[in-house]
């Protein structure tokens, strides 16, 4: 906080501009991991390579991205349904 008093006091406002210039980049990386980690994850899982991650970089990739998953047959082999039977159990003998 004392840094932010600092540039807002001062009367030379090129201190605020290059903190900010450096500051910057650092938040962009930030959003773009936080954003290029679950694509990863996801297109891994879903049986794309995970460097189609990569498209998320370029603008309108992410759209691009999602409609490539939403409209393409994922490369996962479905799961069994699992079958339920009911335990063995002995006949029900009544008391007499």
């Amino acid at each position: 906080m004392q840094y932010l008093a600092f540039f807002l006091l001062d009367s030379d406002p090129t201190a605020a501009i290059v903190a900010l210039m450096a500051i910057i980049p650092i938040i962009i990386l930030v959003c773009l991991l936080i954003i290029l980690i679950p694509f990863w994850f996801i297109l891994k899982k879903a049986g794309f390579s995970p460097w189609l991650t990569l498209i998320n970089i370029v603008p309108l990739g992410t759209m691009i991205l999602l409609y490539v998953l939403a409209f393409s047959d994922w490369k996962v082999v479905p799961a069994p349904q699992p079958i339920w039977q009911q335990p063995q159990q002995p006949p029900y003998q009544p008391q007499a």
